[in-house]
């Protein structure tokens, strides 16, 4: 191994000052396990110890200050629980309050009234005075007092790691440590040279010195700007390799026919015409699976946009090419309604469907493994119940997986593994994604999306109410029921409470059967302390119209399809998030009536949830909302994207650089274009980079 990765992967402990107990800390509190670690812990701010705030101009708009003073008192106050260190630092222009409520021990002992302090934190407001709780607090020493240039990089930390001594200044020393025993060809360049020119980048060495310590403000933009692109640019290119790889080597069935029941179906019982969308995606399928490559494909496209429809016409396909199907759905009552759709939708062909889940009768069973083992069976729809290696297909040419996110990666492998050469791969979402996001999270898979609705679907009508007006709200839910309709009562789930979720549901139950009194009204009711069995009962109620309202508190499953559900009452509406609003909204409007989505809100709301509310009522667009979302949100709330790996960039922000994600998308395709196995001498440092990088994401090739 060669000194570059030698010391930068030497593990932690190794480094001064720190050794085995606090090595332990810092791998479980910050994910801190070697030296890049470290050097990858980027500072979250600078301050500069030269400007120095007085207490007097601290207001209410005031966010992180850095004030200079005498630490004036200093006490333990409260009891057990509640104890914590309170103190007073004074400068010529008043008093500020700082407060300490862990690490006290090293507070008392630490601090000593009398002396000069420099504080720097965050300003909060209690009973209506200024204070900064766990402040970083340091000696006032002469070189600040003097007005050199001083910006001090601001660590993020833990309590626990406080109080054992790695404060954010501690990790600013450890930091400082490791760069003095770093040489400029311990972080040697990865960029190609003209890429490097034509950005005008600092080297890497400076680039990490001046993130961390910046001699100047300048200095520190340099060095963001060099390394936020190079996160991006090693992102996208990997990811690209695995697509190119992909594309150039990877063997799969070849689909080189339309045959008859591709034909039949689409000019005998086509149940309505296709959208110019839905033609695009099925071209751009047709052409995947001509080539003899294996597909790995994202379909994405909003509630109701025809994923299914498209789906079908790429199963005929394979069938009329003699392969098999297998269509994968995270439940069973998602995956009974699929097999329910294809088994109506293809009736009148020669086509062979079986349904398996985990409640299959072992007769069923045997008879299904059969019929794939001689061939027999064209199209298995089912839950995780057909990975099991007991399910071998004689000749599987088509994955299809619903709703991915809601799967393991190692799940979707051992269906990909079934067959050789690999099948054709098609992963659905209807969780709409934003073009930005997609592309940095799904960039290893060629990504088709259905952007248009289908004629005839009439868009929801959608309403907010204040909590004053649900008498009006049942109403209309009443006269709705009366003509024969369905509807869904929603409560918010809280992670941290489910104890207070279960009991508001309860009370909502109850008030919901206050208006809708047995016998004439039946209610099912959903929640997340039933038993499976107990969910999928209560939903196939509701599914098969014994029950009129679905009272539930665990988000409706996506794709669950009640054409006769014409309301959707979203109790609480400001607690859940634009796309979860807007898949809930998703679950009505699946018939021909006229479909209404309620947004029930208590009457003070913050500046987001209304702006959510005022989206949701004026766009029924999904991938508007989900680009909103992103916004307000941020990708870490993006169903389905956590699992990427992809997206837990030190430095850049898919929304905030999303021009330099674009710039560094067009960049990396280029390269790859003209040097896909990067052998040439100006990208063999770049190729040499990735290698030393930790192990390549292998299972992205399916994902």
């Amino acid at each position: 191994m060669n000194r570059v990765s030698q010391i930068l992967s030497s593990p932690i402990e190794y480094l001064k000052g720190v050794g085995p107990r606090r090595a332990e800390l810092l791998k479980k509190e910050l994910n801190i396990f070697t030296f890049n670690d470290l050097l990858e812990h980027f500072p979250y701010r600078h301050v500069d110890k030269t400007k120095v705030n007085l207490i007097q101009d601290i207001t209410s708009n005031s966010e992180f200050v850095q004030v200079a003073g005498v630490l004036v008192s200093l006490e333990v106050v409260g009891q057990k629980r509640g104890r914590r260190v309170v103190g007073q630092i004074k400068d010529k222009s008043g008093f500020l309050e700082l407060a300490w409520f862990q690490g006290l021990q090293w507070v008392q002992k630490t601090l000593k009234t009398g002396s000069s302090y420099l504080v720097y934190g965050k300003v909060t407001f209690f009973k209506g005075n200024s204070q900064i709780v766990h402040p970083e607090i340091e000696l006032l020493t002469e070189a600040v007092q003097e007005g050199k240039n001083y910006l001090e990089p601001i660590y993020s930390t833990t309590e626990k790691l406080k109080a054992n001594g790695l404060g954010g200044r501690q990790i600013g020393k450890l930091t400082q440590m490791l760069l003095q025993a770093l040489r400029e060809n311990d972080l040697p360049e990865n960029l190609p040279e003209k890429i490097i020119m034509q950005h005008q980048f600092i080297n890497r060495f400076k680039a990490f010195q001046y993130i961390h310590f910046p001699p100047s403000a300048d200095a520190y933009d340099q060095a963001v700007k060099r390394l936020k692109f190079e996160e991006l640019f090693i992102a996208q290119l990997r990811m690209g390799l695995l697509k190119s790889r992909r594309h150039r080597y990877s063997k799969g069935v070849l689909f080189d026919k339309v045959g008859s029941l591709f034909n039949t179906f689409y000019e005998k019982y086509l149940p309505f015409e296709l959208t110019d969308a839905q033609k695009r995606v099925i071209k751009e399928i047709r052409t995947d699976t001509g080539k003899g490559h294996q597909m790995n494909r994202l379909l994405q496209g909003d509630v109701g946009s025809g994923k299914t429809i498209v789906a079908v016409m790429i199963m005929l396909l394979a069938i009329d090419n003699n392969f098999q199907c297998c269509l994968m759905a995270p439940t069973e009552i998602l995956a009974r309604q699929h097999f329910d759709t294809l088994s109506k939708l293809l009736g009148k062909l020669p086509v062979s469907i079986q349904l398996l889940t985990g409640s299959t009768k072992a007769a069923a069973r045997k008879k299904i493994l059969s019929e794939l083992s001689d061939g027999s069976l064209h199209i298995l729809t089912g839950t995780h119940a057909v990975i099991e290696e007991s399910v071998q297909f004689k000749n599987l040419g088509l994955v299809i997986i619903d709703e991915q996110h809601r799967f393991g990666v190692e799940q979707r492998a051992k269906l990909w593994e079934k067959a050789e050469p690999y099948p054709h791969i098609l992963v659905m979402t209807a969780t709409p994604i934003p073009r930005t996001l997609a592309m940095t999270a799904y960039g290893d898979l060629d990504y088709s999306v259905i952007d248009e609705l289908p004629p005839g679907r009439q868009p929801v009508i959608t309403v907010h109410r204040y909590e004053t007006h649900r008498n009006n709200v049942m109403n209309f839910i009443r006269a709705e029921i009366d003509k024969g309709r369905q509807a869904y009562i929603i409560f918010p789930l809280i992670e941290e409470s489910s104890k207070l979720d279960y009991e508001n549901l309860m009370k909502g139950y109850e008030n919901v059967k206050a208006y809708f009194p047995e016998p004439k009204y039946w209610i099912s009711m959903v929640h997340g302390r039933q038993s499976s069995k107990e969910k999928e009962t209560n939903m196939q109620r509701f599914v098969s119209g014994d029950t009129q309202i679905m009272v539930s508190t665990t988000v409706i499953e996506v794709g669950v399809d009640v054409p006769n559900a014409s309301i959707m009452v979203i109790e609480s509406a400001e607690k859940f998030g634009l796309s979860q609003l807007h898949q809930l909204r998703g679950r009505v409007g699946r018939g021909s009536e006229k479909s209404y989505c309620i947004l029930l809100t208590g009457q003070k709301l913050g500046v987001d949830a209304r702006e959510r509310v005022q989206i949701m009522t004026t766009t029924s667009n999904g991938f508007i909302i989900a680009e909103k979302d992103l916004e307000l949100r941020g990708p870490g709330d993006i169903e389905g994207t956590r699992q990427s790996g992809m997206l837990n960039f030190k430095l850049a922000s898919i929304i905030e650089d999303r021009s330099l994600l674009s710039e560094v998308k067009t960049m990396s395709e280029i390269l790859l274009e003209s040097d896909p196995d990067l052998v040439s001498a100006e990208n063999l440092q770049l190729k040499q980079f990735l290698q030393r990088q930790k192990g390549d994401p292998v299972w992205s090739i399916i994902s």
